[in-house]
């Protein structure tokens, strides 16, 4: 279920070129003679005449124009033709299809016509791959010392434009400190109304450890034999509804068995499945709903996200592998003017029963929910919840121009912001279980620069600080091919 999850929230989280937050202005323009009109009677209407569509080969007009928030015969008041021309500009960037995106109005004879202009990504992508089994780079430099041993190599296919209609496909073949061989591929504008889609995917996984085990310093305790200690086989498939323009729902199934090495069964006092069995059968059902109405999804300045979701293991509720879990998230992105900016984010979670098996209890420290400056640690719960706020100075931001002629990447952008930043949180989980960072409140700071580059590459830089009075340099890098 895990592949599925992440090719479905591929579809909704993934950034696009990162050209439309470092390069583009924060308005558009509209054209001398169409802003004269709408000045001259804000409180009249104009006619939508025709829109037209240039720059695309691959991609089908009428995925372009459904991200647009108005259609040809439309009357739209003076006053909104500015904003929704906005908001429609960032709806066709955020679908990551497109690396430059231009909508422009110009008056004809019959009212206003739109001419949206684009410029294509690359999207099939054969392309070696490199990964750390560990949680974050930052882990595997100072727990393992850089070990290269403990790395995952091999090719990753992937077409993010497969048909035209936004689907993606994806195809992993990896080796080495683990083995994948798994694939997703996702449809979400599959019905004639582009407000209905679908997911699949499938993986084949074999690990050389598993973490059996999270020590009183917060530290996981992994298992190691020879060979394999952990194989997984999963399967999913999800239902995908957008019939608007911000809020998306996806309904999946999913089914997982893992079987691990019985001695991790017993290192773990069978705390693992939580009965005394070195395997599981996982059936799974999932609900997400969210709502993205930001200026650019890979790298948000403006706007606000929030969504929810429910998910459920197994086919009891007490016992065993059963596991119910709601996960809740809000973020508001603010312009302050003059290139600063604030981010505040809220995230939360909650599962039952409280007595969970351990692959079940993962809180803080895991994929994008952790403190900053606590990166190094993980905190197992049942209740977990963070606030997180940033402020941000965009510092400059200019092209590197590419010496050959690739007409996919014309230029290089490079963007560079300054920021600080501070973030609380908790972990409850029951008194025997208990940690040093356990059941108690959770505080870091620090400051840092975010590198964006091509093709959704953030590179984020951060010096933090903790309540252990720890302190250190942070590396995190997220997007790229």
């Amino acid at each position: 279920m895990k592949l599925l999850e992440k090719s479905v929230m591929l579809l909704f989280a993934c950034g696009t070129f990162l050209v439309a937050s470092a390069q583009q202005s924060d308005s558009i323009h509209i054209p001398a003679n169409v802003q004269s009109l709408l000045n001259a009677d804000t409180t009249g209407k104009v006619f939508i005449s025709s829109i037209n569509i240039y720059g695309n080969k691959k991609t089908k007009d009428y995925i372009i124009k459904r991200e647009i928030k108005f259609t040809t015969g439309d009357s739209i008041k003076n006053s909104m033709l500015t904003s929704l021309t906005e908001q429609s500009r960032n709806l066709i960037y955020n679908t990551t299809l497109f690396t430059e995106v231009e909508v422009l109005p110009y008056l004809d004879s019959a009212g206003i016509s739109f001419n949206v202009t684009v410029k294509e990504k690359w999207y099939l992508y054969p392309t070696p791959q490199f990964r750390l089994v560990d949680r974050n780079f930052n882990e595997w430099l100072k727990i393992y010392d850089g070990d290269l041993k403990r790395v995952v190599y091999g090719v990753k296919f992937a077409h993010y434009n497969f048909s035209g209609r936004r689907d993606l496909l994806r195809i992993y073949v990896l080796t080495g400190y683990a083995r994948n061989i798994s694939f997703s591929y996702s449809a979400p504008h599959s019905n004639t109304a582009l407000t209905e889609g679908f997911a699949v995917s499938a993986g084949y996984i074999q690990n050389r450890e598993a973490g059996y085990k999270t020590n009183y310093g917060n530290i996981i305790s992994n298992f190691r034999s020879d060979g394999f200690v952990r194989r997984s086989i999963n399967v999913g498939g999800a239902y995908i509804i957008r019939k608007g323009y911000y809020n998306s729902h996806v309904l999946g199934i999913g089914y997982a068995y893992i079987k691990v090495h019985d001695s991790i069964n017993i290192k773990s006092n069978s705390d693992y499945f939580n009965n005394n069995t070195s395997s599981a059968s996982l059936p799974s059902l999932s609900y997400l709903y969210t709502h993205v109405n930001v200026d650019n999804i890979s790298y948000p300045l403006k706007g606000n996200f929030y969504g929810i979701s429910f998910f459920k293991r197994g086919l009891g509720f007490t016992g065993g592998t059963n596991l119910f879990e709601i996960n809740g998230s809000a973020s508001k992105y603010i312009s302050h003017g003059k290139q600063w900016y604030s981010t505040v984010q809220l995230i939360a979670k909650l599962k039952a029963p409280f007595n969970l098996a351990y692959i079940n209890r993962r809180a803080l420290g895991f994929d994008d929910f952790y403190l900053r400056g606590l990166e190094n640690y993980v905190v197992d719960g049942v209740a977990a919840a963070i606030a997180k706020y940033t402020l941000k100075k965009k510092i400059f931001a200019f092209n590197i121009p590419v010496p050959f002629k690739i007409k996919a990447i014309p230029k290089i952008p490079v963007a560079l912001f300054a920021k600080s930043f501070a973030d609380i949180g908790t972990s409850y989980i029951k008194p025997e279980l208990n940690t040093m960072l356990n059941n108690r409140l959770l505080y870091t700071a620090g400051f840092g620069l975010d590198i964006l580059t091509l093709y959704d590459l953030n590179l984020r830089l951060e010096y933090s600080f903790n309540q252990l009075s720890q302190n250190g340099l942070f590396l995190h890098v997220k997007g790229g091919f």
